[in-house]
């Protein structure tokens, strides 16, 4: 029930040395395209319309002029990719992110407008664009850089029309001075399914900012980070054909640390700075509450039906997200009435009791909603909590773990397993940088759960 929250991104593309050593004056493009509603597949691609709306925001603070386009037909994405064309100018950095469906054909990688009508093969070079043509444009329009992120590895309905199985996508042959990284291997496919956000560009994202390191490690970097996240089931494409350094997070300007910004340990012997407790969001107000047209809309349904445990189990998790755990406590109260063998509404109570200290009625809703329901990762999450308030570390450190497992990305997971392990004595910073990357607000949330990242 945790509320999705924006990726953040800190940092600037930065030239030196070699073609560009005035990376001061460099324009830096990008066009960032994120295609979801495809009639052909069962679902809407959620993570690619999210995704590159977070890429997007993050290039125009790092100073890009930014084209960012969602869901184009064959003749829009035509028309943007020659705009985008004809604004590089000599000597800039050019990138294109793409976040949709793509497919493999005759040995290169097509992306895949909206529209795309694939029966056969030939379908593909009809109504795909090539990786392969559009980094080679870039070079040709006088890119010094040619960046390309792809995040179309997914099994998609087209292949499977004129295929026994999905072959995922085919290496790029980028110009010299290009920079490509898919978001799994050469003829692979992720999972895929209905998220909201994608691992691939949380991890993409987070090492971008990690300061002091070259772009070419910060995308390898990511490729680890992914491929770490997965047990291996998913392991990111890098093609690398640089001559000119520079880095995602300013200038290098020192030996880097080739270590994902997750891996960075704390020497022996080395003081940490001094560690802040961030201040908790205030509960809002009654006044607030009732403005709020979600809320509004769920007690009238109540109203009109007082059997309507799905609005009151909704209306709990809103009221629990907002902080007014009392009224959390009371809908919820009301669906286990109903149903005392409810998963999802125990695990919710349990959560709601452990952030306001009623730490053995939330053991018991926990432990109830684990017998009802054994895989259920937010129970482990939420027992992970109620185990960390207790000082129970090694039973949270499990707890967490488990709902890790079950959930690679879940920032509240990392966090709690984060704090646990430190105050266990161990280092712990692998997963709380990897949570505060996926989350920027998650250590001001534990505050409101009177839990502290600092060790006491």
């Amino acid at each position: 029930m945790r509320a999705p929250l924006a990726l953040l991104l800190a940092g600037s593309i930065v030239l030196c040395g070699g073609t560009a050593s005035r990376a001061a004056d460099a324009a830096k493009l990008a066009l960032v395209i994120g295609n979801a509603k495809y009639p052909d597949n069962e679902f809407v691609l959620n993570d690619a319309t999210n995704d590159s709306l977070a890429v997007a925001e993050e290039l125009k603070r790092d100073g890009f002029v930014v084209d960012q386009q969602s869901d184009l037909t064959a003749d829009t994405m035509r028309q943007v990719l020659d705009r985008f064309y004809a604004r590089i100018e000599r000597g800039a950095v050019a990138l294109i992110f793409f976040d949709g469906f793509g497919i493999q054909s005759n040995r290169q990688t097509y992306l895949l407008p909206v529209d795309a009508q694939i029966w056969t093969e030939p379908d593909v070079s009809r109504d795909g664009f090539s990786v392969d043509t559009i980094l080679a444009e870039m070079n040709t329009r006088g890119a010094a850089i040619k960046i390309a992120l792809i995040d179309a590895s997914r099994r998609n309905p087209f292949e499977r029309r004129f295929r026994r199985y999905s072959a995922g996508l085919a290496p790029a042959i980028a110009p010299n001075n290009s920079l490509v990284l898919y978001s799994a291997a050469l003829g692979a496919v992720t999972a895929g399914g209905k998220t909201d956000r994608g691992l691939f560009v949380a991890e993409l994202l987070r090492e971008m900012r990690a300061p002091n390191i070259g772009a070419e490690q910060a995308l390898a970097n990511t490729r680890n980070g992914v491929v770490a996240a997965t047990n291996r089931e998913q392991v990111p494409w890098l093609s690398s054909s640089l001559t000119t350094e520079f880095s995602f997070a300013g200038q290098v300007t020192g030996p880097p640390d080739n270590k994902p910004a997750s891996q960075t340990q704390t020497k022996p012997g080395v003081q940490q700075p001094a560690c802040e407790v961030p201040q908790a969001e205030p509960a809002p107000g009654a006044d607030d509450l009732a403005r709020d047209p979600v809320i509004a809309d769920l007690t009238r349904k109540i109203a009109a039906n007082g059997n309507d445990t799905v609005s009151r189990y909704k209306r709990g998790q809103v009221y629990a997200i907002k902080r007014a755990y009392a009224l959390a406590m009371q809908d919820f109260d009301g669906v286990i009435r109903r149903d005392p063998r409810d998963a999802e509404a125990l695990n919710n109570r349990c959560w709601t009791r452990a952030a306001t200290g009623d730490l053995p009625g939330a053991l018991a809703d926990c432990n109830l909603a684990l017998q009802m329901n054994p895989g259920l990762s937010d129970a482990f999450d939420s027992r992970g909590l109620v185990n960390l308030k207790l000082g129970r570390n090694p039973e949270a450190i499990k707890d967490y773990t488990d709902a890790i497992q079950r959930n690679p990305r879940s920032s509240s997971s990392l966090f709690g397993r984060g704090i646990a392990t430190r105050r266990s004595g161990g280092d712990g910073a692998n997963d709380i940088a990897q949570a505060k990357s996926m989350n920027p607000n998650i250590a001001k949330e534990f505050a409101g759960y009177g839990v502290s990242e600092c060790v006491p």
